[in-house]
Protein backbone atom coordinates (compact mmCIF):
# COMPACT_ATOMS: atom_id res chain seq x y z
CA UNK A 1 0.00 0.00 0.00
CA UNK A 2 1.37 3.72 -0.49
CA UNK A 3 1.33 5.48 2.55
CA UNK A 4 0.29 9.40 2.42
CA UNK A 5 2.80 10.58 4.33
CA UNK A 6 4.45 13.45 1.84
CA UNK A 7 7.89 14.60 0.97
CA UNK A 8 6.64 18.44 1.50
CA UNK A 9 5.35 17.94 5.21
CA UNK A 10 8.60 15.94 5.87
CA UNK A 11 10.38 18.42 4.76
CA UNK A 12 8.59 21.24 6.07
CA UNK A 13 8.68 19.64 9.41
CA UNK A 14 12.49 19.10 9.66
CA UNK A 15 14.12 22.75 8.38
CA UNK A 16 14.36 25.72 9.50
CA UNK A 17 15.09 29.18 8.33
CA UNK A 18 18.64 29.97 9.41
CA UNK A 19 20.35 33.16 9.43
CA UNK A 20 21.49 34.32 5.94
CA UNK A 21 19.25 35.20 3.39
CA UNK A 22 16.14 36.44 4.00
CA UNK A 23 13.14 34.79 2.21
CA UNK A 24 12.75 37.79 0.02
CA UNK A 25 17.04 37.68 -0.31
CA UNK A 26 16.89 34.00 -1.77
CA UNK A 27 18.47 33.03 -4.74
CA UNK A 28 15.48 33.48 -8.07
CA UNK A 29 14.96 29.94 -9.67
CA UNK A 30 13.05 29.02 -12.09
CA UNK A 31 12.56 25.51 -12.66
CA UNK A 32 10.76 24.15 -16.28
CA UNK A 33 8.32 21.58 -15.48
CA UNK A 34 6.42 20.62 -12.36
CA UNK A 35 8.24 17.57 -11.25
CA UNK A 36 11.34 19.47 -11.74
CA UNK A 37 9.99 22.17 -9.84
CA UNK A 38 8.45 20.06 -6.68
CA UNK A 39 12.39 18.58 -6.21
CA UNK A 40 13.74 21.92 -6.55
CA UNK A 41 11.38 23.49 -3.93
CA UNK A 42 12.28 20.49 -1.45
CA UNK A 43 15.64 21.89 -1.76
CA UNK A 44 14.39 25.24 -1.12
CA UNK A 45 11.91 24.79 1.33
CA UNK A 46 12.24 27.55 4.63
CA UNK A 47 14.70 29.51 2.55
CA UNK A 48 12.76 30.45 -0.99
CA UNK A 49 10.38 29.23 -3.68
CA UNK A 50 10.94 28.63 -7.06
CA UNK A 51 9.04 29.96 -9.88
CA UNK A 52 7.78 26.98 -12.16
CA UNK A 53 7.19 27.76 -16.22
CA UNK A 54 5.02 25.64 -17.59
CA UNK A 55 1.95 24.91 -15.85
CA UNK A 56 -1.22 22.70 -15.64
CA UNK A 57 -1.83 21.02 -19.09
CA UNK A 58 0.26 22.67 -21.12
CA UNK A 59 2.93 20.77 -22.82
CA UNK A 60 6.68 21.50 -22.54
CA UNK A 61 6.70 20.91 -26.08
CA UNK A 62 6.91 24.22 -27.99
CA UNK A 63 5.69 25.71 -25.23
CA UNK A 64 4.52 29.55 -25.69
CA UNK A 65 6.25 32.22 -23.06
CA UNK A 66 3.88 34.23 -20.91
CA UNK A 67 5.63 37.89 -20.40
CA UNK A 68 5.92 37.04 -16.63
CA UNK A 69 7.64 33.68 -17.45
CA UNK A 70 10.11 35.68 -19.28
CA UNK A 71 10.80 38.01 -16.76
CA UNK A 72 11.15 35.19 -14.32
CA UNK A 73 14.17 33.75 -16.16
CA UNK A 74 15.73 36.89 -17.22
CA UNK A 75 15.71 37.91 -13.14
CA UNK A 76 16.47 34.03 -11.99
CA UNK A 77 20.09 33.18 -10.82
CA UNK A 78 19.30 29.55 -11.66
CA UNK A 79 17.41 27.96 -14.59
CA UNK A 80 16.48 24.54 -14.09
CA UNK A 81 16.07 22.47 -17.01
CA UNK A 82 15.55 19.17 -18.02
CA UNK A 83 17.35 20.02 -21.79
CA UNK A 84 15.86 20.75 -25.63
CA UNK A 85 14.49 17.50 -26.38
CA UNK A 86 11.44 18.48 -23.68
CA UNK A 87 11.58 22.20 -23.32
CA UNK A 88 12.55 23.07 -27.08
CA UNK A 89 11.64 26.50 -26.42
CA UNK A 90 13.74 27.76 -23.99
CA UNK A 91 17.68 27.03 -25.38
CA UNK A 92 16.71 30.28 -27.97
CA UNK A 93 15.79 32.11 -24.54
CA UNK A 94 18.49 30.98 -22.21
CA UNK A 95 20.84 32.51 -25.03
CA UNK A 96 19.83 35.99 -24.25
CA UNK A 97 19.79 35.90 -20.62
CA UNK A 98 20.93 38.44 -19.10
CA UNK A 99 22.59 37.14 -16.17
CA UNK A 100 22.25 33.98 -13.77
CA UNK A 101 22.74 30.60 -14.58
CA UNK A 102 21.24 27.53 -15.86
CA UNK A 103 21.46 24.24 -15.09
CA UNK A 104 20.58 21.60 -18.27
CA UNK A 105 19.71 18.13 -15.87
CA UNK A 106 20.15 15.45 -18.91
CA UNK A 107 23.83 16.96 -19.19
CA UNK A 108 24.85 16.06 -15.91
CA UNK A 109 26.56 13.04 -14.70
CA UNK A 110 25.20 12.07 -11.56
CA UNK A 111 22.19 10.98 -13.78
CA UNK A 112 21.43 8.19 -15.60
CA UNK A 113 20.37 8.75 -19.67
CA UNK A 114 18.35 6.30 -21.73
CA UNK A 115 18.65 5.77 -25.31
CA UNK A 116 15.58 7.00 -26.97
CA UNK A 117 13.48 3.97 -28.12
CA UNK A 118 11.82 3.62 -31.55
CA UNK A 119 7.80 3.54 -31.64
CA UNK A 120 5.81 1.00 -32.19
CA UNK A 121 5.73 -2.19 -30.90
CA UNK A 122 8.88 -2.91 -28.71
CA UNK A 123 10.21 -6.43 -28.60
CA UNK A 124 9.99 -8.97 -25.63
CA UNK A 125 13.30 -9.11 -24.91
CA UNK A 126 13.56 -5.91 -24.23
CA UNK A 127 12.64 -5.74 -21.00
CA UNK A 128 14.09 -9.26 -20.13
CA UNK A 129 16.57 -8.38 -17.62
CA UNK A 130 14.40 -6.89 -15.31
CA UNK A 131 13.43 -10.65 -13.93
CA UNK A 132 16.44 -10.66 -13.56
CA UNK A 133 16.88 -8.34 -11.33
CA UNK A 134 13.84 -7.49 -9.93
CA UNK A 135 13.00 -4.73 -7.98
CA UNK A 136 13.27 -5.53 -4.38
CA UNK A 137 16.55 -6.98 -5.44
CA UNK A 138 17.61 -3.41 -6.35
CA UNK A 139 17.21 -2.47 -2.83
CA UNK A 140 18.86 -5.02 -1.17
CA UNK A 141 22.14 -2.69 -0.99
CA UNK A 142 20.30 0.36 0.06
CA UNK A 143 21.93 0.12 3.92
CA UNK A 144 25.29 0.01 2.44
CA UNK A 145 25.00 3.09 0.17
CA UNK A 146 23.15 5.31 2.81
CA UNK A 147 25.73 6.83 4.11
CA UNK A 148 26.13 8.59 0.78
CA UNK A 149 23.01 10.54 1.24
CA UNK A 150 23.37 11.61 4.71
CA UNK A 151 27.04 13.02 4.21
CA UNK A 152 26.21 13.91 0.55
CA UNK A 153 26.70 17.67 1.32
CA UNK A 154 29.82 17.62 3.93
CA UNK A 155 31.64 18.82 1.42
CA UNK A 156 29.49 20.23 -2.03
CA UNK A 157 31.44 18.04 -4.27
CA UNK A 158 31.03 14.63 -2.04
CA UNK A 159 28.33 12.94 -4.12
CA UNK A 160 30.17 13.83 -7.75
CA UNK A 161 32.18 11.10 -9.10
CA UNK A 162 31.54 8.39 -6.51
CA UNK A 163 27.81 9.13 -6.67
CA UNK A 164 28.02 8.98 -10.36
CA UNK A 165 29.54 5.52 -10.63
CA UNK A 166 26.84 4.42 -7.93
CA UNK A 167 23.92 5.18 -10.56
CA UNK A 168 25.70 3.83 -13.70
CA UNK A 169 26.51 0.57 -12.66
CA UNK A 170 22.95 0.40 -11.71
CA UNK A 171 21.81 1.11 -15.17
CA UNK A 172 24.41 -1.31 -16.74
CA UNK A 173 24.46 -0.28 -19.89
CA UNK A 174 23.39 3.03 -20.34
CA UNK A 175 26.50 4.19 -18.34
CA UNK A 176 27.93 5.85 -21.07
CA UNK A 177 26.30 9.40 -20.88
CA UNK A 178 27.65 10.83 -23.19
CA UNK A 179 27.49 8.84 -26.15
CA UNK A 180 23.59 8.64 -25.10
CA UNK A 181 23.15 12.31 -25.28
CA UNK A 182 25.39 12.68 -28.62
CA UNK A 183 21.96 10.45 -29.66
CA UNK A 184 19.36 12.08 -28.21
CA UNK A 185 18.74 10.47 -25.10
CA UNK A 186 15.28 9.89 -23.18
CA UNK A 187 14.31 13.06 -21.59
CA UNK A 188 11.78 12.01 -18.72
CA UNK A 189 14.35 11.66 -16.23
CA UNK A 190 12.20 12.60 -13.69
CA UNK A 191 10.66 9.05 -13.70
CA UNK A 192 13.74 7.39 -12.20
CA UNK A 193 13.76 7.80 -8.21
CA UNK A 194 17.25 7.26 -9.05
CA UNK A 195 17.25 10.35 -10.72
CA UNK A 196 15.33 12.25 -8.62
CA UNK A 197 17.76 11.92 -5.89
CA UNK A 198 20.47 12.89 -7.81
CA UNK A 199 18.45 16.11 -9.08
CA UNK A 200 18.32 16.94 -5.34
CA UNK A 201 21.72 16.58 -5.03
CA UNK A 202 22.64 18.61 -7.79
CA UNK A 203 20.44 21.47 -7.22
CA UNK A 204 21.91 21.57 -3.37
CA UNK A 205 25.16 21.69 -4.79
CA UNK A 206 24.36 24.71 -7.09
CA UNK A 207 22.13 26.52 -4.46
CA UNK A 208 25.07 25.89 -1.79
CA UNK A 209 27.44 27.76 -4.23
CA UNK A 210 25.12 30.87 -5.16
CA UNK A 211 23.78 30.96 -1.17
CA UNK A 212 26.72 30.00 0.75
CA UNK A 213 24.95 31.74 4.03
CA UNK A 214 21.93 29.06 3.78
CA UNK A 215 24.01 25.74 2.50
CA UNK A 216 23.45 24.05 6.00
CA UNK A 217 19.66 24.74 5.25
CA UNK A 218 20.14 23.59 1.39
CA UNK A 219 22.05 20.28 2.72
CA UNK A 220 19.80 19.31 5.70
CA UNK A 221 16.55 19.71 3.29
CA UNK A 222 18.37 17.72 0.29
CA UNK A 223 18.95 14.82 2.88
CA UNK A 224 15.44 14.87 3.85
CA UNK A 225 14.12 14.74 0.60
CA UNK A 226 16.36 11.82 -0.44
CA UNK A 227 15.15 9.98 2.36
CA UNK A 228 11.44 10.48 1.64
CA UNK A 229 12.10 9.45 -2.27
CA UNK A 230 13.33 6.42 -1.23
CA UNK A 231 10.31 5.84 1.10
CA UNK A 232 8.17 6.68 -1.83
CA UNK A 233 10.58 4.29 -4.41
CA UNK A 234 9.98 1.21 -1.67
CA UNK A 235 5.89 2.11 -1.57
CA UNK A 236 5.35 2.25 -5.17
CA UNK A 237 7.88 -0.56 -5.77
CA UNK A 238 5.74 -3.03 -3.54
CA UNK A 239 2.32 -1.71 -5.05
CA UNK A 240 3.23 -2.74 -8.53
CA UNK A 241 5.16 -5.83 -7.42
CA UNK A 242 1.63 -8.01 -8.48
CA UNK A 243 1.04 -6.19 -11.96
CA UNK A 244 5.04 -6.64 -13.01
CA UNK A 245 4.43 -9.11 -15.64
CA UNK A 246 1.18 -7.47 -16.93
CA UNK A 247 1.56 -6.14 -20.46
CA UNK A 248 0.20 -3.05 -21.39
CA UNK A 249 0.32 -0.06 -23.94
CA UNK A 250 1.34 3.61 -24.09
CA UNK A 251 0.15 6.56 -25.47
CA UNK A 252 3.41 8.17 -25.96
CA UNK A 253 7.11 7.12 -25.49
CA UNK A 254 7.30 8.78 -21.54
CA UNK A 255 7.89 6.47 -19.19
CA UNK A 256 10.92 4.07 -20.09
CA UNK A 257 12.89 5.38 -16.99
CA UNK A 258 9.52 4.46 -14.53
CA UNK A 259 9.29 0.89 -16.36
CA UNK A 260 12.98 0.17 -16.19
CA UNK A 261 12.96 1.31 -13.00
CA UNK A 262 10.44 -0.98 -11.53
CA UNK A 263 10.67 -4.08 -13.72
CA UNK A 264 7.19 -3.52 -15.49
CA UNK A 265 6.46 -5.02 -18.94
CA UNK A 266 5.67 -2.51 -22.07
CA UNK A 267 4.25 -3.85 -25.25
CA UNK A 268 4.82 -0.61 -26.89
CA UNK A 269 3.76 3.09 -27.62
CA UNK A 270 0.91 4.63 -30.20
CA UNK A 271 3.86 7.55 -31.06
CA UNK A 272 7.44 8.71 -30.09
CA UNK A 273 6.33 12.05 -28.69
CA UNK A 274 2.73 13.62 -28.52
CA UNK A 275 2.94 16.16 -31.10
CA UNK A 276 2.84 12.99 -33.74
CA UNK A 277 0.26 10.97 -34.66
CA UNK A 278 0.80 7.63 -35.48
CA UNK A 279 0.16 5.84 -38.96
CA UNK A 280 -2.23 3.29 -39.79
CA UNK A 281 0.02 0.93 -39.93
CA UNK A 282 1.41 1.82 -36.42
CA UNK A 283 -2.28 1.42 -35.01
CA UNK A 284 -2.76 -1.97 -36.98
CA UNK A 285 1.01 -3.28 -35.54
CA UNK A 286 0.29 -2.45 -31.57
CA UNK A 287 -3.34 -3.94 -31.86
CA UNK A 288 -2.29 -7.51 -33.43
CA UNK A 289 0.34 -7.09 -30.68
CA UNK A 290 -2.16 -6.27 -27.96
CA UNK A 291 -4.14 -9.59 -28.98
CA UNK A 292 -0.79 -11.66 -29.09
CA UNK A 293 0.94 -10.44 -25.97
CA UNK A 294 -2.50 -10.19 -23.90
CA UNK A 295 -1.60 -6.68 -23.02
CA UNK A 296 -4.63 -5.60 -20.55
CA UNK A 297 -4.66 -1.92 -20.97
CA UNK A 298 -4.08 1.05 -23.05
CA UNK A 299 -2.81 4.46 -21.90
CA UNK A 300 -4.11 7.88 -22.32
CA UNK A 301 -2.95 10.82 -21.49
CA UNK A 302 -5.18 14.04 -19.94
CA UNK A 303 -3.15 16.19 -22.28
CA UNK A 304 -4.16 14.59 -25.24
CA UNK A 305 -7.15 13.75 -27.20
CA UNK A 306 -8.01 10.00 -25.84
CA UNK A 307 -9.54 9.01 -29.01
CA UNK A 308 -6.56 6.61 -30.52
CA UNK A 309 -6.53 4.97 -27.41
CA UNK A 310 -10.28 4.34 -27.64
CA UNK A 311 -9.76 3.02 -31.54
CA UNK A 312 -6.94 0.97 -30.22
CA UNK A 313 -8.37 -0.91 -27.34
CA UNK A 314 -11.68 -1.43 -29.27
CA UNK A 315 -12.57 -5.07 -29.94
CA UNK A 316 -9.30 -6.03 -28.00
CA UNK A 317 -9.23 -7.49 -24.28
CA UNK A 318 -7.12 -4.15 -23.20
CA UNK A 319 -9.03 -1.74 -20.94
CA UNK A 320 -8.35 2.00 -20.93
CA UNK A 321 -6.01 4.28 -18.34
CA UNK A 322 -4.95 7.27 -18.41
CA UNK A 323 -1.09 8.16 -17.02
CA UNK A 324 0.27 11.44 -16.14
CA UNK A 325 3.92 11.83 -16.87
CA UNK A 326 3.83 15.19 -15.58
CA UNK A 327 1.34 15.68 -13.11
CA UNK A 328 -1.06 17.95 -14.70
CA UNK A 329 -3.79 18.32 -12.43
CA UNK A 330 -1.85 18.54 -9.48
CA UNK A 331 -0.89 21.72 -7.52
CA UNK A 332 2.63 23.26 -7.74
CA UNK A 333 4.97 22.60 -4.83
CA UNK A 334 7.23 20.27 -2.67
CA UNK A 335 4.82 17.33 -2.66
CA UNK A 336 3.79 17.07 -6.29
CA UNK A 337 6.92 15.04 -7.10
CA UNK A 338 5.45 12.00 -4.84
CA UNK A 339 1.57 12.67 -5.79
CA UNK A 340 2.73 12.57 -9.52
CA UNK A 341 4.89 9.11 -8.67
CA UNK A 342 2.15 7.67 -6.92
CA UNK A 343 -1.01 8.45 -9.58
CA UNK A 344 1.63 6.57 -12.31
CA UNK A 345 1.79 3.66 -9.68
CA UNK A 346 -2.18 3.45 -8.89
CA UNK A 347 -3.17 4.04 -12.37
CA UNK A 348 -0.86 1.24 -13.69
CA UNK A 349 -1.96 -0.84 -10.38
CA UNK A 350 -5.82 -0.07 -10.86
CA UNK A 351 -5.73 -1.50 -14.48
CA UNK A 352 -3.30 -3.91 -14.64
CA UNK A 353 -5.22 -5.83 -11.79
CA UNK A 354 -8.67 -5.62 -13.58
CA UNK A 355 -9.35 -8.75 -15.39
Amino acid sequence: MVRSVTLGAMIMATSLVLPGRAMADAPKVVASILPVHSLVSQVMAGVGAPHLLIRGAASPHGYSLRPSDARAINGADLVVWVGPLLENFLPRVLESKPRGSSMLLMQQKSLAVLPTREGGVWAEHDHDHKDEHAHEDEHDHKDEHDHKDEHAHKDEHDHGEHEEHDHKDEHGEHANHDDVLEHGGDPHIWLDPENAKAIVREVAGALSRLDPANADAYARNATAAIAGIKRLDADIAERLAPVRKASFVVFHDAYQYFEAHYGLNPVGSLTLGPERKPGAKRVRELRDAITARGARCVFSEPQFEPDLVTTLAAGTQAKTGVLDPVGAALSPGPDAYGKLMRALATALSDCLSRR
